[in-house]
């Protein structure tokens, strides 16, 4: 089991910053990979990007299209953490976004993934 609790979610102008956070616990995460998603009101889940766990395959970080540019994913092994940083937000990031995980490969369909977290709301105003 991978138990994952989200944070850092609020509002925010367009233009403005947020980093969420990701803790991730449980079994060995070696082999798992990481993906952030986002729900926005009466649309299906999203993929926004995702990272490999392992430090070997750090630079097979991937992201939507949508996102590429302004979201960065980041971890920090030591303490199981997962950030994402999202710059020069728009009113259509808003969403709830959710931290989840799977064993390598990282997909883009949220079907693949197992294990997720609650979900944080993020707001922006125009």
């Amino acid at each position: 089991q991978v138990q994952l609790v989200e944070s850092g979610g609020g509002s925010v102008q367009a233009g403005g910053s947020l980093r969420l956070s990701c803790a991730a616990s449980g079994r060995t995460l070696g082999s798992y990979g990481m993906a952030w998603f986002r729900q926005a009101p009466g649309k299906e889940r999203e993929f926004v990007g995702g990272i490999p766990w392992s430090t070997w395959s750090a630079g097979m970080t991937i992201y939507a299209e949508s996102v590429k540019g302004r979201f960065t994913i980041s971890r920090d092994d030591a303490k199981n953490m997962v950030y994402l940083q999202m710059n020069s937000l728009k009113p259509e990031d808003t969403a709830v976004y959710y931290c989840a995980s799977k064993r390598v490969p990282i997909t883009r369909t949220p079907s693949d993934f197992g294990f997720w977290g609650q979900g944080t709301q993020v707001t922006v105003s125009s």
